[in-house]
Parts: C-alpha cells; structure tokens; sequence
C-alpha cells in the first residue's frame, strides 16, 4: 500500500502531492514500482496537527480519487474518519475505507455499512492530536487485541461482512517505543481473529527517534519493520518509500516459497 498525503502539513511528505497534477503523477509512479492500493489521505494525523473540515477534506482527495480511477484500476483506499469523507471518496471510486478511529466518529460506522467496500479498523489510544502524550498500557498486545475484537463486533452488528474488515494494530499511534517494538514482536498474535493485518510504520517515529534521524532518512530502518511484518504475516504493508520495500518483498516471498516446498519434499 502506497501512501499518497495529499496535504499540506503531514509529518513526511506535507505539501509535496498538494495539486492534483503532482499527486497523480506520483500515484503512477507508486503503481509502477509496485504498489497494489494506494492510501488517500486528505487530513494529518500526526500529533498536533489541525483539523480539517470535511468540506475542505473532500476537495482534496475526490479530484485525486477520480484522476488516478481514469487511468487505473488499482484499488484506492480512502484514509478518513469522516462519514461524509468516506461516501464522497467511494462515489468517485475508492475500494476501501482505512480509519484510524476505527469507525467510532459520527456516523462512520453508518456509512461504511451503507457503502459495503472493505474497511481497515486501526487501534489508537487517545486522539490524534494529544496521542502520544502519555500512552499507557498494562499489556499492549492483549488491550490492542480487546479493542479490535470488540470493533469487529460492532462492525458486524451494523451490517459491515466479517471478510470485508481488515485489521491495524495502530503503531505509533498512542504507542511508546517500546510500545510499538512490542506490538512489532508479536504481529502474529493479530491472526488469531482471521483476518488480514495492514502494518504501518513506514518512516515514523519508533523508527526515526530510535536512530536519532529525520523521517526522510531512515530508508533501512522502513526496510526492516516492513520486512519483520510480512514475515510475521502482515498481509499490507503501508510505505513511502514503494519501490524499495516492494523489493524486500519479493525476498521475503521467495523465502516463504522456498520453506514451503522443502516442507513438502520431506
């Protein structure tokens, strides 16, 4: 999953994919270095960030929706909390809804019920803006794992088929560092549900911070987390950096291939 912000204050790429012309032409550059889906986000979620009006959050991403959908039938995810985001988004040709409120924000859950297009529910502990004020945690896996159980029943009690959610353990939102690299530890605790896992980390802080970096130079470190989340069976994998992590892929790939038919042979 390639992330496409197209805004102008989010913590890697803030303002660089703003003008449709640009975003676009960096969504097929994306698809051509292999990403599958590409993640559309019209609001920051990083901590401090303002708040954008849901009038002013669909005239950023539907012009972008709907120019990559004339020139490509790749799957478009629409990264929003806002129901009214969420129904724009998929009339002018979104597959899949990605929230980091899991759906709780007004009428969300309505509105994905109503849509009927695959949902991802993220884990986050607090609210965007103030999440990483003081995260705290008894267990991190196992009340990252109650909440999500307990988002999966509302998902399905208001309509939303179990094989249409995806699940997001949230790293870095609302996570220590320790936090992150336990969630990071155990990912493969999340298939105990049966459904797919989308790991996010590329370029943020439990990497950056760790290496004392900015997130623009932590290539090997992205590399690393999203190689260690595929072999722990991460179905998606969200990144900037396309090309490069499409390539660590395809090793991890091979190396599953390679065990699963020695297995065979014995």
């Amino acid at each position: 999953m390639g992330v496409l912000n197209v805004t102008p204050d989010s913590f890697s790429d803030g303002g660089q994919f703003q003008h449709c012309d640009k975003a676009v032409e960096r969504a097929m550059q994306m698809l051509a270095d292999g990403a599958t889906i590409l993640d559309i986000g019209g609001e920051s979620t990083r901590p401090g960030a303002a708040d954008v009006d849901e009038q002013d959050e669909i005239n950023r991403v539907v012009p972008v929706i709907e120019a990559i959908r004339e020139q490509s039938d790749c799957w478009i995810s629409i990264d929003t909390s806002k129901a009214a985001v969420m129904r724009a988004a998929v009339n002018a040709g979104a597959n899949l809804i990605n929230d980091v409120r899991a759906l709780q924000a007004p009428g969300a859950l309505e509105a994905a019920a109503d849509l009927q297009v695959p949902v991802c529910i993220m884990h986050m502990q607090g609210q965007p803006r103030t999440m990483q004020a003081a995260p705290d945690y008894q267990d991190v896996v196992g009340e990252v794992k109650t909440f999500l159980a307990a988002r999966i029943d509302a998902c399905t009690e208001a309509g939303i088929h179990r094989q249409n959610i995806i699940l997001d353990p949230g790293f870095g939102f609302g996570k220590t560092l320790a936090h992150n690299y336990q969630l990071l530890a155990d990912l493969d605790a999340f298939h105990d549900f049966g459904l797919p896992v989308l790991a996010g980390m590329s370029r943020k802080s439990m990497i950056y911070k760790m290496l004392d970096k900015t997130p623009q130079d932590i290539l090997g470190g992205s590399l690393a987390c999203a190689t260690l989340a595929a072999a722990k069976g991460a179905q998606i994998i969200r990144v900037h950096d396309v090309k490069e992590t499409a390539d660590a892929l395809k090793v991890v790939a091979m190396t599953a291939c390679v065990k699963n038919e020695l297995g065979e042979e014995k």
